[in-house]
């Protein structure tokens, strides 16, 4: 799921950037695209995946 976010945020920030678009600072391409790096390191790390954690029964 959250790599899901991290290519939004992706696709996002290169809109931001193709289109030329002005924002402030806290909306920039570059910030937009931290945010998507930061969320795609945490879907790398296994954190927010869609599977729960296996329990053996017996």
């Amino acid at each position: 799921m959250l790599g899901i976010a991290a290519a939004a945020l992706f696709f996002i920030a290169f809109l931001i950037n193709a289109a030329e678009i002005s924002t402030n600072h806290v909306f920039s391409s570059g910030n937009i695209m931290i945010l998507g790096l930061m969320l795609l390191a945490l879907h790398v790390a296994g954190i927010g995946g869609a599977r729960g954690a296996r329990v053996r029964r017996r």
